[in-house]
């Protein structure tokens, strides 16, 4: 009884944690965003809102980002048609 009592407070902090990582995953390798945040950058570059250092920083991160997330993508993908098999 006094284990779940000193166990529940903990068990929480690390299902909170885990909720966490997981929408903070979700944002930083969800295609869709990274995709709008690229034509976004973009156009701000054209438009002349930033200067070529910047867009090319920005560009480059977003870019590993999509690498990133089309890898976890296939790897998704992969498991679900050994799941089938």
């Amino acid at each position: 009884m006094i284990h779940k009592l000193v166990s529940a407070p903990i068990n929480m902090v690390i299902k909170v944690g885990e909720k966490i990582k997981e929408e903070a995953d979700k944002e930083l390798y969800d295609l869709p965003t990274i995709q709008q945040k690229l034509i976004q950058l973009q156009m701000m570059y054209e438009l002349g809102e930033i200067p070529e250092e910047a867009f090319q920083e920005k560009e480059d991160e977003l870019l590993a980002r999509y690498e990133i997330a089309k890898q976890r993508e296939m790897e998704q993908w992969e498991e679900m048609t050994k799941k089938k098999e």
